[in-house]
């Protein structure tokens, strides 16, 4: 088709296709999202790529959307992300038939992303990121009577990591292990931590200053 000969035809393929699959992993639209954004990428990898590259482009596309979520999700570090973003945009380039084809596909994966993040506004959110990140504030003052006591008294005492937290761990405080997370960042085994809030059963800790 001529269209597809058409430099800027790159920008809205890469762009949809990034915007609803993003979209898919943010909101709960029951695949609908991840069908259309699988579309799109695909009708660009194929108007300009044979099927043994195909396949590896799609590959390195989708392993860096997949990179995105764990580090946004679990790791925080912003490393599996940078990794993840340059797979994409390299994804994209590389199969382009000319530079300004390229500069519209990458142009296009950025303003994708970006913009799905609109979907939050519009669409449920999925619970199972909710659960991960722990947003429930199980704190006295809204209401829930339920922490324990030895949990409570836990605040501000050093602790030490028995595991590499990334950011989920266990932690030793005095002669009793606990589950802890930290402050989004990956703190190494046999590190001192400090306890700096408890909700619920939650424990957050981060580096002794």
């Amino acid at each position: 088709m001529e269209i597809f000969t058409q430099d800027w035809i790159a920008l809205v393929l890469t762009g949809l296709g990034t915007l609803f699959l993003i979209g898919e992993v943010l909101v709960n639209m029951r695949g609908i999202f991840a069908l259309l954004g699988i579309g799109f990428i695909t009708i660009y990898f194929t108007v300009y790529l044979e099927t043994n590259s195909l396949i590896l482009m799609l590959l390195i596309y989708f392993v860096g959307i997949v990179l995105i979520i764990i580090d946004g999700k679990l790791l925080n570090d912003g490393t599996l992300a940078t990794i993840g973003t340059a797979s994409m945009l390299a994804a994209v380039a590389l199969p382009a038939p000319n530079f300004a084809a390229g500069m519209y596909a990458v142009l296009g994966v950025l303003i994708g992303a970006g913009s799905s993040f609109f979907f939050l506004k519009v669409f449920k959110r999925r619970e199972m990121w909710n659960k991960l990140t722990l947003k429930d504030q199980l704190t006295s003052e809204a209401g829930y009577n339920s922490m324990k006591e030895e949990y409570r008294s836990l605040i501000n005492q050093e602790a030490i990591t028995l595991n590499d937290m990334r950011p989920v761990g266990t932690i030793r405080v005095g002669t009793k292990d606990y589950s802890a997370v930290s402050n989004g960042q990956w703190i190494p085994r046999n590190t001192k931590v400090k306890v700096i809030q408890v909700d619920g059963t939650k424990i957050l800790v981060d580096f002794i200053k």
